[in-house]
């Protein structure tokens, strides 16, 4: 049976049939497709890039035409998972016609799908315009890397019951506003669980236990392809970095060594025309 086009429809029955949404990160065609292949869900080319692609010590310096750039590339290795492309830190605090204008370019430019953006009570009027202009909005509240400064750093939020009542009020105000899913990320599993009973609109953890009807990773993370630091949610499914190093080291030796190339990956001439050229350059 040939693989169907993921919607937001589909991502929403996954939530009322009780099963799980699978989320991963994309900045490339190379890996978009791997992420596409493997049956993911959904992909959102994240502002992560900044630090696990670009180098940056946080994801607040990305821009729009970065994001944009590397949305592009991963809208050409997508064919069904759904499309999100991750709005960063000022495309739209400005105002909401800038955040509209902005969450259009992921659309119109780079054929995204939906667009998230991070905030709580901060960012529901702007999520309520950007649905209103016909552009479906993926939330995010608990912590929110653009703003960590703000919150003290990489922290656990709604640990207290104040804080965690906060959360809830959050994501609730954030549904009315017309987000259809809502990443929480850094959230304790139980506080999750209960912000996940009282939406009918999908929650992704990132960080946020197994109570969520989805879950969400950096892919780089994942694969072992950044190693400066890891978040305690992530699970390492493969090093592909240890493997990529031992690789270069290889090509290294063999180069070195006059071992690399061998006929099997050189090109040859005829013997004939080589006599030939032989014969012309005498003269």
């Amino acid at each position: 049976m040939e693989r169907k086009k993921v919607t937001i429809t589909d991502l929403q029955q996954k939530k009322h049939d009780g099963k799980k949404i699978t989320i991963l990160t994309a900045y490339d065609d190379p890996m978009a497709r791997l992420v596409d292949e493997a049956g993911i869900d959904s992909i959102l080319v994240g502002d992560s890039l900044g630090m696990v692609v670009m180098g940056l010590d946080s994801t607040v310096p990305v821009t729009m035409d970065e994001m944009i750039h590397h949305a592009k590339a991963v809208r050409r290795g997508t064919k069904y998972a759904f499309f999100i492309g991750d709005m960063p830190f000022g495309s739209y605090q400005i105002s909401k016609e800038e955040a509209i204008r902005n969450a259009m370019r992921f659309m119109k430019e780079a054929g995204c799908e939906a667009v998230k953006l991070e905030g709580g009570y901060e960012a529901v009027e702007v999520t309520e315009a950007i649905v209103n202009a016909g552009i479906p909005v993926l939330g995010h509240i608990g912590l929110t890397p653009q703003t960590m400064s703000k919150l003290g750093g990489f922290k656990v939020q709604g640990k207290d019951a104040e804080a965690a009542k906060k959360l809830i009020d959050q994501a609730i105000m954030l549904e009315k506003a017309g987000s259809f899913g809502i990443v929480l990320e850094c959230v304790p599993d139980l506080v999750a669980k209960m912000i996940t009973e009282k939406l009918t609109i999908p929650t992704i953890s990132c960080g946020g236990g197994k109570y969520c009807d989805g879950q969400v990773l950096v892919t780089n993370d994942m694969v072992g392809l950044f190693d400066r630091f890891t978040p305690k949610f992530v699970k390492r499914y493969v090093n592909l970095s240890h493997a990529i190093l031992e690789g270069f080291k290889k090509y290294k030796e063999e180069v070195e060594e006059g071992v690399f190339p061998d006929e099997a990956h050189s090109f040859t001439i005829k013997e004939d025309e080589l006599k030939k050229l032989k014969a012309k350059h005498r003269r």
